[in-house]
């Protein structure tokens, strides 16, 4: 990881693919992660861990299965929002959005459980930003 800062704005044009994270950062035993979405994601859940959600650019909809029934969250730019541990979620983004996650090193994009993956939802536990080419995404 680098020791210099990074430009989100740089780093989110290095790369197009959707669902696919890039770590940016470490915080003690958590990854900074930065998401291009579009689409939906799968249904699925993260059994030992909370999910944070930041909505850099667009608007994301993620759908939650609790107690009470399924509700839909929508997250406009700006918003954050936390999926509790223990949650069945679906996160979709009809135009398009740009994400940072915070999450535990080593958490799957597709939780511990989850429907059929389809082939344009990277099953990762993110990605280095430095393996991207770096240039202007350092300060």
């Amino acid at each position: 990881m680098s020791k210099q800062p990074i430009d989100l704005a740089t780093a989110l044009a290095g790369f197009d693919e959707i669902w696919s994270p890039r770590i940016v950062a470490h915080v003690n035993d958590y990854d900074v992660r930065l998401a291009k979405v579009a689409g939906v994601h799968v249904w699925h859940v993260h059994e030992n861990t909370d999910e944070f959600f930041l909505v850099l650019d667009g608007t994301l909809d993620i759908a939650l299965r609790e107690e009470a029934g399924e509700r839909v969250v929508t997250l406009p730019r700006g918003s954050v929002f936390v999926v509790p541990r223990g949650t069945y979620h679906r996160p979709s983004s009809v135009d398009g959005a740009s994400l940072l996650l915070f999450e535990p090193t080593g958490t799957l994009t597709v939780g511990d459980a989850h429907e059929e993956v389809p082939e344009y939802v990277d099953v990762t536990v993110g990605h280095d930003i430095s393996a991207q080419p770096t240039e202007n995404v350092l300060r």
